[in-house]
């Protein structure tokens, strides 16, 4: 059977990356240029200078991909690339390039939606099996995802709210913590006890999540302490948010896989590569005798592997785009599926 090589581009946010994947799970290589310097100092990701710094870097980084490698363009056999969700800016650069590509070299052009390349992300690391549940934890997004088989996706539940990425970089910034918030409070918690009593958020019979309260009993604890002249307990505090946040991910997640009579569980998302949430659900999985697997940290955050790996099973399910394909700053993945179905 001949090999398939996918390249994937991904610019959803403010990573410009691109990637060329072999068969679904063969990492060729990968390249990834992240902005987070460049935004720190806003304290958050500016749209307008992600747009524009993925404009200045995306030749280098395809420049960068295909140097001293055996594998030209004209070997390419698709085009995989995020057209959503995400910043519409950024989304516009990448898909102007993958379309670009596609029209010269008469390959397919292959719509991949952001969130099934964080789950084929897992992919990477292990091939995946089904049936199987998929905790999506990002900076964007909190669902959970049945899948039957490959690109079988049933979304089970999700935020209502803010997503649980979000209310960790909240949640430092309160407490004084520069952009991004989230592996300083994970590496907090790590140092503290759980000396504060804060809110369970949404512990209901669904499998959907809210995080705003939790972020907002956060912000009026500090403030309320400042106003009292008390001193915050910053690694305590860290550790006793951090706690409620596993438990309620761990809960929802670990009754999902009963429900569903499942015994594979994977996790994945920018969020996944914080400590204290492997940690906790190694310990239910070891537990329950539950098979997860996480990705490797560099296939956590946003990168074009990942598209590439989801790309290849796209290819595999007929989904192909012609060049009108568009951004799409929100999409869900049910509509993704019935699109293209």
């Amino acid at each position: 059977m001949k090999d398939v090589y996918i390249l994937g581009i991904e610019s959803s946010c403010d990573e410009m990356s691109a990637s060329i994947i072999k068969n679904g799970t063969d990492e060729i290589k990968t390249i990834v240029l992240s902005q987070m310097d460049i935004h720190k100092k806003y304290g958050g990701v500016v749209p307008e200078i992600a747009s524009r710094c993925h404009i200045e870097s995306a030749t280098m980084v395809l420049d960068e991909l295909f140097s001293n490698l055996d594998i030209a363009m004209e070997d390419i056999t698709a085009i995989a690339v995020t057209y959503g969700p995400g910043l519409v800016g950024s989304l516009l650069v990448g898909l102007q390039i993958a379309k670009t590509l596609s029209f010269v070299y008469n390959k397919p052009l292959i719509p991949v939606h952001h969130i099934t390349g964080h789950i084929y992300a897992n992919n990477l690391v292990r091939e995946l099996k089904f049936p199987l549940i998929a905790l999506v934890i990002s900076g964007g997004h909190t669902d959970l995802i049945y899948m039957s088989n490959h690109f079988k996706f049933k979304k089970i539940g999700g935020t209502l709210d803010d997503a649980v990425g979000e209310c960790y970089d909240k949640v430092a910034r309160v407490i004084g913590l520069s952009y991004p918030g989230g592996p300083l409070v994970d590496n907090l918690a790590h140092e503290g006890k759980c000396t504060y009593k804060l809110p369970i958020p949404l512990d209901d019979d669904t499998y959907n999540f809210s995080f705003s309260g939790l972020k907002s009993a956060v912000i009026n604890l500090v403030h309320n302490e400042k106003e009292r002249r008390k001193e915050i307990n910053e690694k305590d505090l860290a550790a006793s948010f951090q706690k409620i946040i596993t438990d309620i991910l761990v809960k929802k997640t670990k009754r999902s896989l009963k429900e569903y009579n499942v015994n594979n569980l994977i996790i994945c998302g920018g969020v996944a590569a914080n400590k204290g949430i492997r940690e906790e659900f190694s310990k239910m999985c070891n537990e329950n005798n539950i098979n997860l697997t996480i990705p490797v940290i560099k296939y956590c955050t946003d990168n074009a592997a990942m598209i590439a790996a989801s790309g290849y099973y796209a290819y595999k399910n007929n989904i192909i785009s012609d060049l009108t394909l568009d951004a799409k700053a929100t999409d869900s993945i049910d509509e993704y599926i019935k699109r293209y179905s």
